[in-house]
């Protein structure tokens, strides 16, 4: 049995889910296999109106899910209202690509062939989501994948078990046929899933470790989508305007206690402006309420638990044993009747250098490095030099100088004057080197079901 505590007061136990075993991924990977025929098969406004419906459940139910959201995994309601508001959204707007997926004719040398394209479905989808946005991420791969045609196995992270059932059962509600949209629970249910040879395509986002292990096991017959980690860079050049850069910074950092993929985990700043902006930083740092996201005024939630706790100050202290230093924040929370929560507060370091694992490994917390650099060419070369590129921003006032660190940043996505985190619903998100696979990103966009289909030409003889 899965139990998942309040990471904001771990006495409290918020909910409670059977832990799925590999008879039961397997039973789910049969029901899909059994229900994709029929489903692939079902006119697209058919599939439309009941993605349509999805979204309608979810809608009605978002306050409560919201409040859940809160209770499993810790950000603060605002940012949890923002989410079960986005999901419905989501399925509406992937709803209406069911009946947008066209081929393409093409013209031959053959006068009595026409030759032409379609868009099949590619079978049966596992769906391996994360808890940060448990609900957002989740309806952005679900509802491309039935929108297609496909059938789908789900498996929700372990921290967010009861936002996952409540989108599983979102489906079952809107009468979705059974075995289309298949619900599994607990840590060793995606192995499972990957290892079976049914599962035709896998979407994952979460960490990289995990990630490689996914891709390996799928081999070159299977279709896999990765997102995966990242160490963003925030690059401030000289005649920024500080105030505005130092906003960027701070919600690049520290929005959702740093806690996605996108957050940002080092800022280059050029030497003249280096301590009037930290100063800003830190003043924004410090200005952040810590608590249980569900009570008025907080501004920033508690770590995911225990051992992100452990991980993010281990980050910290080995910075500072390796000569960086801490202009703010560094220690755990546990005054204000914080003590039984996982409360990291924004944590600035200082005196970083490109050696340390500060700047090239994933922290996954409220935690920045600053770094001085020469200017533009200094910042991109030690941004580049590192293992992720997943997104990047750029604070200046320079429009050539954005130009060029847009065309040179080696990212999937590049911010000028705007943080890092974040992504549009109908544009093209997703990261090269080694925060996904750059083949199949996760777009947004008109591409979005590029991954979820196959092409198939037709050769057509009189």
């Amino acid at each position: 049995m899965l139990e998942r505590h309040d990471p904001a007061d771990s006495r409290r136990l918020v909910s409670t889910m059977p832990e799925s075993t590999s008879t039961d991924v397997a039973d789910a990977v049969t029901a899909a296999r059994d229900a994709a025929p029929e489903w692939a098969a079902m006119p697209p406004s058919r599939r439309a109106s009941l993605l349509e419906k999805a979204a309608s459940v979810l809608a009605d139910q978002a306050d409560d899910i919201a409040v859940e959201i809160v209770q499993e995994m810790g950000k603060p309601i605002g940012a949890a209202r923002m989410e079960a508001g986005r999901a419905p959204k989501n399925l509406e707007l992937y709803a209406a690509e069911a009946v947008r997926l066209t081929g393409a004719t093409y013209p031959s040398d053959d006068s009595g062939a026409t030759v032409y394209s379609t868009r099949e479905p590619v079978g049966v989808v596992g769906v391996i989501t994360p808890w940060n946005f448990p609900l957002n991420l989740a309806s952005r791969k679900i509802g491309p994948a039935l929108a297609a045609g496909n059938t789908v196995v789900f498996k929700p992270s372990p921290m967010t078990p009861r936002v996952g059932e409540r989108l599983g059962a979102a489906f079952h509600e809107a009468g979705f046929p059974p075995g289309v949209v298949n619900t599994i629970h607990g840590h060793s249910a995606g192995a499972a899933l990957v290892a079976d040879q049914r599962v035709d395509a896998v979407t994952f986002t979460g960490s990289t470790a995990t990630g490689q292990r996914i891709h390996a096991a799928m081999g070159l017959d299977r279709r896999v989508q990765l997102e995966l980690g990242g160490n963003n860079p925030v690059v401030v050049l000289a005649d920024a305007d500080l105030d505005a850069a130092a906003d960027v910074v701070a919600r690049s950092s520290f929005t959702m206690s740093g806690q996605a993929c996108t957050a940002a985990g080092r800022v280059l700043v050029a030497t003249e402006i280096f301590d009037e902006l930290l100063e800003r930083v830190v003043a924004r740092a410090e200005a952040h309420q810590l608590g249980d996201g569900r009570t008025e005024g907080v501004t920033m939630g508690p770590l995911v638990d225990e051992r992100s706790l452990i991980d993010v100050s281990r980050s910290v202290s080995d910075a500072v044993a390796a000569g960086a230093s801490v202009a703010t924040g560094g220690r755990r929370v546990t005054d204000n009747g914080l003590e039984h929560g996982w409360f990291m507060p924004p944590t600035i370091v200082v005196d970083v250098d490109p050696t340390m694992a500060l700047v090239h490994d994933e922290v996954f917390g409220p935690v920045v490095g600053f770094e001085r650099v020469d200017g533009l060419e200094h910042a991109i070369a030690l941004a580049n030099d590192n293992r992720y590129g997943l997104t990047s921003a750029i604070c200046t006032r320079d429009i050539a100088a954005a130009h060029e660190f847009s065309r040179r940043i080696e990212a999937g996505t590049v911010r000028v004057n705007r943080p890092t985190v974040g992504a549009a619903f109908n544009a093209p998100f997703g990261g090269i080197k080694m925060s996904g696979t750059g083949t199949h990103r996760e777009q947004l966009g008109p591409t979005v079901m590029d991954f979820y289909t196959s092409l198939r030409t037709v050769f057509l003889g009189g």
